[in-house]
C-alpha cells in the first residue's frame, strides 16, 4: 500500500481487525482511508485505534436512535447506561416483528410465523416494516460514516462529504 500510494482500502472483516490495519497504517505513515461494512458501527473500534481512527468510513443503515419511533425505547436504555448503538434496535425491532407475528398465528411455528412475517406490515421501533416473499426487509436504506478523533463517528452529508 505504501509503495503504491493506496487512497483508499476496503475491508469486509470485524471491527477488531479493521482497528489493528489502521493502526498499522498510521504507524507506517500511511494517510489510506480505510472503508469497511456495519461491523465498524461499534465504539470498541475507537478504543482499538485511538486518535488513529479519524477519517475511517463504514457504511451502515441510517441511526435508529434517531428515528421518531425509537424515542420511548431510547431513553429506556440510556436510563439503564446503556447506548442502544450498532444493531441494538434493529435487534428490538426484528424481536417486535417475531412476537407480534407469533401472537397473530398463535403459534411459534416457524412456517406459519414466517408466512404471517411476509404478508404483513410491522410496526417496529425502527418504523413500519414490511417483507417480500423471499423475507428480505423492503425498506433498504444506507448512509456512510466516518469516525473522528473522538472516538464518535457521525453519518456524512452526502452533499458536503462529512
Amino acid at each position: 500500500m505504501k509503495r503504491d500510494n493506496i487512497d483508499l482500502v476496503y475491508v469486509g472483516g470485524y471491527h477488531q481487525e479493521s482497528g489493528l490495519i489502521v493502526r498499522q497504517m498510521r504507524d507506517q505513515g500511511l494517510k489510506t482511508v480505510l472503508m469497511a461494512g456495519d461491523a465498524l458501527a461499534d465504539k470498541e473500534f475507537a478504543s482499538i485505534t485511538g486518535p488513529a481512527g479519524e477519517g475511517t468510513l463504514f457504511t451502515f443503515g441510517p441511526d435508529p436512535r434517531n428515528k421518531p419511533t425509537a424515542k420511548k425505547i431510547v431513553e429506556s436504555f440510556k436510563a439503564k447506561g446503556i447506548d442502544p448503538e450498532g444493531y441494538t434496535l434493529y435487534t428490538y425491532a426484528a424481536m417486535q416483528v417475531w412476537s407480534q407475528a407469533v401472537a397473530k398465528v398463535g403459534s411459534t411455528d416457524p412456517k406459519k410465523v414466517m408466512e404471517a412475517i411476509k404478508a404483513g406490515s410491522w410496526d417496529t421501533v425502527i418504523g413500519k416494516l414490511e417483507f417480500d416473499a423471499k423475507g428480505d426487509i423492503k425498506q433498504i436504506d444506507y448512509v456512510v460514516y466516518k469516525w473522528d478523533t473522538k472516538g464518535n463517528y457521525a453519518e456524512i452529508d452526502p452533499g458536503k462529504g462529512t
